[in-house]
């Protein structure tokens, strides 16, 4: 684990090139590839802006390019006076013959250039779909019921429990998952002992365990106080100011009281003590009916020490899953952004390239497969940014294609270029907005 940490240190940077250069490199191989379909010709198709680091050309003609700037990248079709597909090269078209013509990109039926444009965001959404898919297949999905899977050490508890066995009650109530013991947990007055009747090899046994809901670390968000202050997965805390806790329900409150004071957080990792501070962070979190409240939080999750059994789902199971996930960001995203409009939620959550940067690094400590999981997370986000109807996002593009096969004809030139000179005039306010919100959480002020 120390190694890992250590190595996620050392790449840090290098992770946020790997996470953003796979989903540019989907979206940008979507315009192409599909372009290339519909017999639309890419002269250009760079990962990266800016000076050119390596290139070939290959035997179709079009060059592949990597740029100094890993922040995005563009395929240049022919006939496309930049890497916008926006704007025509007049000069170049009136020298093509017809059959070349035809082979360039504002030459080529309008709905041969929207599937184009629109199979960038398209393919970001499959590769959504087949991470978030194939994850579900890696770890399992929970069986139905209450057999206990497996059960996780924590310093202190031994809970009596091993695979196999199936719970039938908690505190005397009959249980038919092992959501019931949590739940039941989760209503005690205090934390005590829970008595349990389990069914094992056949044989039926009543049980007195430690608390299920013990302090336990599960997960560490990226860029939280808990990341910060360097918590880890399976750390127990142990006290919190001097004052022991025996409970995550009294961690939260415990935090909840505290504002945003720095706390005194002890811990037990591996059997051995430490202390660690930190300072919670006020946050906009979702209130569970549809709106959000401001929240101390340090960002982690309560671990769960007994787990379910686990099963290997079906390839259609997991297709379901991975469209579910996908759909959720998608949504997740639409209300962020209504909820930023109406004032609900602070702009200061908007993250630009070094909030991704430091998101990436942070995740990549937490293990390969959160790590995988924001790869999924990010390539969603930007092929729903990217269906944003503003002109020099492929949504724009599209509204432009719309209007051009409704018509007949293309909207005019000065038109798309005052549309397109203030969508990149947005796109630019956005990002420098974003940025400038990643540089206050990097100095503390946000």
């Amino acid at each position: 684990m120390e190694f890992a940490a250590e190595l996620a240190d050392k790449l840090y940077y290098l992770w946020f090139i790997v996470v953003l250069g796979i989903v540019v490199f989907v979206h940008e191989y979507g315009h192409y590839i599909v372009g290339r379909w519909c017999g639309i010709h890419a002269e250009v198709f760079s990962i990266g802006f800016g000076k050119e680091l390596a290139a070939w050309t290959d035997s179709r003609g079009t060059r592949w390019r990597i740029g100094l700037l890993p922040l995005g990248g563009y395929v240049k079709f022919l006939g496309d006076a930049d890497g916008t597909s926006s704007a025509p090269d007049e000069a170049a078209l009136a020298k093509m013959d017809p059959r070349t013509l035809r082979h360039s990109f504002h030459g080529a039926a309008v709905w041969r250039r929207a599937l184009a444009v629109a199979a960038g965001p398209v393919f970001n959404f499959i590769l959504s779909i087949v991470v978030f898919a194939g994850l579900a297949m890696w770890q399992g999905q929970a069986v139905p019921g209450a057999v206990v899977g497996s059960v996780t050490t924590v310093e202190g508890h031994d809970f009596g429990l091993r695979a196999g066995d199936e719970i039938l009650s908690v505190n005397g109530a009959e249980v038919t998952g092992l959501g019931g013991l949590y739940s039941t947990a989760a209503a005690m007055p205090e934390p005590g002992p829970m008595q349990v009747t389990i069914l094992r090899d056949g044989a039926r046994l009543t049980e007195e365990i430690p608390y299920v809901n013990p302090p336990l670390v599960g997960w560490v968000a990226p860029m939280s106080a808990a990341m910060g202050a360097g918590l880890r997965e399976n750390d127990l805390i142990t006290a919190i100011d001097g004052t022991p806790i025996s409970s995550f329900r009294e961690l939260q409150s415990m935090v909840m009281a505290s504002q945003d004071k720095p706390l005194s957080v002890s811990l037990l990792r591996d059997g051995a003590a430490r202390e660690v501070t930190l300072t919670p962070v006020m946050t906009d979190i979702e209130d569970g009916q549809g709106g959000y409240v401001r929240r101390p939080v340090i960002g982690i999750s309560s671990g769960v020490p007994v787990m379910p059994e686990l099963r290997t789902p079906m390839p259609w199971e997991a297709a379901q899953v991975g469209v579910e996930r996908t759909w959720a960001v998608i949504a997740g995203s639409v209300s962020g952004i209504y909820h930023i409009i109406a004032g609900d939620v602070s702009a200061r959550n908007l993250q630009g390239p070094l909030g991704i940067m430091q998101v990436s690094g942070d995740t990549a400590r937490s293990g390969l497969d959160d790590l995988v999981n924001l790869l999924a997370v990010i390539s969603t986000a930007i092929g729903f940014l990217n269906l944003m109807p503003v002109p020099v996002l492929d949504g724009g593009h599209l509204v432009f294609l719309g209007y051009e096969a409704v018509r007949g004809r293309p909207p005019a030139d000065r038109w798309v270029e005052y549309a397109s000179g203030l969508g990149l005039a947005m796109v630019l306010m956005l990002m420098l907005f974003a940025t400038y919100n990643d540089v206050l959480r990097l100095i503390g002020l946000a």
